[in-house]
Formats: structure tokens, sequence, C-alpha cells
């Protein structure tokens, strides 16, 4: 199963893999920035497993792990790096030693810098896909930071851009960017950045999905009784709360349509945003091998059909697919 990302033409499997878990746990302002359980060996293992099931597509972060992320797919890859397409981010300082992730950093020497040190760490001369990982800046600034990043393409350092922000109109302003040929925004079953993605459609840009899986709720393994160690960044959920308490019955509800066929509920999940637009590409995050073999399986189904579309949309009690 194939997609093009967004105008660049660069073609990637219609599912990707997020790279984020795997860095490990980091800390931002004395809170968790990232996951505990982590095996590096297992890690690349994971990485290796989706590429001979068919993902080529795998986004990371400079700031993912203090920079660990990156390491891990630059040791991953060696040797096959022509096999993969690889996206990364920027926008944030870090200490490696330290495992710290500190305050916003963008200026046009800070990206072309960390440009530099995200091709060494993942051991490529060339980035496919360069993403701004700030929300929201001054639409001035966001100016000219578009033009930094046109000039790293001139250069050879990336192949395309992007920005990760659920605002349209922060992803406008990208959007009139020659090279910009992605927007990444946070989509589930349950919903998410409707505008951001209109606006991925109406410009032919990708739209690179993080939380599909609602981290790791649509898989269906948790209850209300579900807690997480303190420094996970899941701590902070609280299962007896309203608002995750009807996520779990949405869940609930929902199940069924998902698992048919012979899905896992994540497989269901994933195909359910296959189905809402051509231009979603889901990134699912991942600690192990099991896990990216399930998310895999689901390019085997593709996207669910319209007769399961509807069926969710009123088990979910709305007029569309939202």
């Amino acid at each position: 199963m194939k997609r093009t990302l967004g105008r660049s033409g660069i073609e990637v499997s219609g599912l990707g893999l997020g790279c984020w878990a795997i860095g490990g746990l980091v800390w931002q302002d004395h809170r968790p920035f990232g996951t505990t359980g982590t095996d590096d060996c297992e890690s690349i293992r994971a990485l290796r497993r989706g590429l001979d099931l068919g993902i080529n597509f795998f986004d990371t972060s400079n700031s993912y792990g203090a920079g660990h992320s990156e390491k891990l797919i630059g040791k991953a890859f060696e040797g096959r790096r022509d096999e993969v397409v690889i996206a990364t981010k920027f926008g944030l300082s870090f200490d490696e030693a330290a495992r710290t992730v500190g305050p916003e950093r963008y200026d046009p020497d800070s990206i072309r810098s960390d440009c530099e040190a995200s091709l060494r760490r993942m051991k490529t001369t060339v980035i496919d896909l360069y993403q701004f990982h700030i929300k929201r800046c001054d639409p001035l600034e966001a100016v000219d930071i578009r033009e930094v990043l046109e000039g790293l393409v001139d250069a050879g350092k990336i192949r395309a851009y992007g920005w990760s922000t659920n605002l349209p109109e922060c992803a406008t302003i990208f959007a009139e960017g020659a090279r910009c040929t992605a927007i990444q925004l946070h989509f589930s079953v349950f919903g998410g950045a409707e505008a951001a993605l209109a606006l991925c459609e109406k410009h032919d840009l990708a739209g690179i999905v993080r939380g599909p899986l609602q981290k790791g709720l649509l898989t269906g393994k948790f209850t209300a009784e579900t807690t997480f160690p303190p420094d996970d960044i899941r701590h902070s959920w609280n299962m007896k709360e309203t608002s995750q308490a009807e996520l779990l019955a949405k869940m609930e509800a929902i199940r069924d349509v998902l698992s048919s066929r012979g899905r896992t509920p994540a497989q269901g999940s994933l195909c359910w945003l296959w189905a809402k637009s051509p231009v979603m590409i889901p990134i699912p995050g991942f600690k192990t091998v099991a896990q990216v073999e399930d998310n895999a399986g689901a390019m085997s189904f593709g996207p669910l059909n319209d007769d399961e579309m509807t069926e969710i949309d009123a088990l979910l009690e709305r007029t569309e697919s939202a």
C-alpha cells in the first residue's frame, strides 16, 4: 500500500512509524517528555522489521530522546538508506548528556546547525522531510523559517519540508512555499484537526497523522483501571475522569466494527484514517517488534469500506466522518 508524500512526488508506504517512544525517557521542565520501558536492541529490530514488512517511512525529531531516536534510525538503516524515507523535526533545544529538552530554538543559524547535527546522528547526507516542531509562532518569523528551509532544499540538505501543527493559519504560511509537502496533524477515529486536514487536501500536502491510536487507547487494551508509572507521559491520564471514560465508552461502542473482517482494533483504527482521506499517512508509535507487526498488518486490509465508515459515524452519533 503506497501513498505520495504530498506534492514532493516521494512515494512512501501508506503507513509510517512514529519514532518518539523509542527515544526513551527525557525530561522537560521536570516532566517526562518520553516513555519508559524501551530497549535499544528491540527498537532496532522493530525498525528493521517494519522495513521488511513494507513500511519505508519513518518519522522522528531531534528532540526525541534528546537525539537518541535519530541515532537509532541511523544505526538501524545503515547500509539500507536508499530503501527508506526519513522525516525528522527541529525547533526545540536539548541536552543529550543530561537527557533534557529545553526552550524553543529556531533562529536561522540554529535551524542550519540542527539540520547538520541531525544528518550526523542519522548517518545520512540528506533528510527527506524536515519539519518545524513548534505548534505556532509569529507569522513573520514563520515566513523567515520557510525561506531558510527553501535554502536547505537548494543546498541539498533536505528534499522537502513541513510543519507539525494543527493550526491552519500556520500551515497556510508554509503551504505557500514551493517545497513544502506535508503538515503533521493530530487525528484518530475520535476526530482531530479537521481544518488542517482540509488545508492539506486543498494544497496537495500529505497529512502525516500523529496520535492515530490515541496513545494506545485504540488498541483496545486499556480499561478504567489502567494506570501508568509516574515517569510515563500518560501518567496524567486518569481513567476515571469523565473525558477519559467517554473515550473508553466510545472505543467499546466501535470495537466490533474496527475488529471486523479479521482486523485488530488498532488495525481497524488505522484503516479508518485511510478511508477518511487519501492524503493521510498515519505514524503510530511503537516499542516492540510485535507492535510493528500488528500495525503493519493494517496495510493488507486497506481503507474501511463505506458501510463500516457509516456504522462508526452512527455509533459515535455524528452525521459524517469526523
